[in-house]
């Protein structure tokens, strides 16, 4: 048997890593159950925003992500030697408004702790905050500025992706469901696909909010992912809004894309694997939105779109290898999987090859799971 890696899932995770792992010259297939790159990647608004998002107990996820961040240079250099697309972070930088005295403080204190770990963040007031993104409310009191913070057009990358990891000699198999992974004498050996046993000696498993339900894993292995449902509204701008900041508002971000689309998002839900969206959390970021930057009442509504992303227990991603010889994690990237594209697929993929643990995925492996219960 060669040295063969199937990656269970299509999405822009599973489509990086088997992009990395075939331009190192590895034998590598993709199985996807529907249509790669169109589930929860697709549906998101593509921001990378690492000091934005950070909340004061993320730090060692913060530092992951920011260093995801500085390799999206050299990512977007080698997918467009290998595509012929060209795919790269904008740098927009990222506006976090206060309204009113509760979003002063609570803003103070982000403010605070980003200065105190050496973020390079502004604090403006209201007058300074509208002159750096005009459309904001009149009610802005003060804001974050954070220049570093940057945004990609995620639908444009995973058609890079998927077209880069097929010329780099990958095997993409769509509409191919993956059953059951297969052991034996206490290593990964292959899976079991539309009824038909694949042979390899590495399996990765990069199946988003499914991971779990992939059958064949220990219990101890089973990834503890769940759906975590995300709606967002794809507005048109014009000339009566003409935003050109990340606008990170309380509840609300707003995303100028460069196709022309302002994006509202996004829910955060516990709903299961429901995709239905829903007219109440519409509502909701439609509202947040409107008294962040009022002039998004006139825009048109282009689409809604719900994605599932895969919450771990953690809210931090499984990245690694486990205690079974040829079993590998990509899953469970939550809110992050288009910011941590990059590093998770340049870490992984040199691990798989090497054999060499990565240092700058320490502690995101699965063993934290089930170490706990040990």
């Amino acid at each position: 048997m060669s040295n063969k890696t199937i990656i269970i899932g299509g999405g822009i995770i599973g489509l990086s890593l088997g992009w990395q792992l075939a331009r190192k010259g590895e034998e590598v297939e993709i199985y996807e159950s529907g249509r790669a790159g169109t589930g929860a990647s697709y549906a998101a608004a593509g921001m990378l925003a690492p000091q934005a998002e950070m909340g004061f107990e993320d730090i060692e996820l913060f530092y992951l992500c920011r260093k995801s961040l500085e390799m999206y240079s050299r990512f977007s250099e080698e997918l467009f030697a290998d595509s012929g697309i060209l795919v790269e972070a904008e740098r927009t930088g990222c506006i976090l408004p206060a309204f009113d005295r509760d979003d002063n403080e609570r803003l103070r204190r982000l403010y605070d702790f980003r200065e105190k770990i050496g973020m390079p963040v502004v604090w403006l007031s209201g007058t300074e905050a509208r002159e750096v993104e005009p459309f904001l409310s009149p009610r802005c009191t003060g804001a974050i500025w954070i220049n570093d913070d940057a945004q990609i057009n995620n639908r444009k990358l995973l058609e890079a992706l998927k077209i880069a990891f097929q010329k780099c000699g990958g095997k993409l198999f769509e509409n191919h469901k993956v059953e059951e992974i297969i052991f034996a004498d206490g290593k990964t050996s292959g899976v079991i696909v539309n009824d038909k046993e694949v042979y390899c000696t590495n399996v990765v498993v990069a199946g988003g909010s499914w991971s779990k339900q992939i059958g064949g894993l220990p219990e101890n292995l089973l990834p503890q992912v769940r759906p975590v449902k995300g709606q967002i509204i794809n507005l048109k701008l014009n000339d009566s809004c003409r935003v050109t900041k990340v606008v990170r508002a309380p509840d609300v971000y707003l995303l100028p894309k460069s196709d022309g689309r302002l994006i509202l998002g996004a829910s955060v839900e516990e709903m299961g694997f429901d995709v239905d969206p829903t007219a109440g959390e519409i509502f909701r970021l439609l509202e947040r939105g409107w008294e962040a930057v009022p002039s998004i009442y006139d825009l048109p509504i282009e689409s809604i779109d719900v994605g599932l992303r895969p919450g771990s227990r953690d809210h931090m991603p499984i990245i690694g290898d486990s205690d079974v010889e040829g079993l590998f994690f990509a899953t469970g990237h939550y809110r992050n999987g288009i910011l941590l594209t990059p590093i998770t697929a340049y870490e992984l993929s040199g691990w798989i090859q090497t054999g060499n643990s990565s240092e700058a995925l320490k502690g995101f492996g699965i063993s934290r799971f089930y170490e706990e219960t040990a």
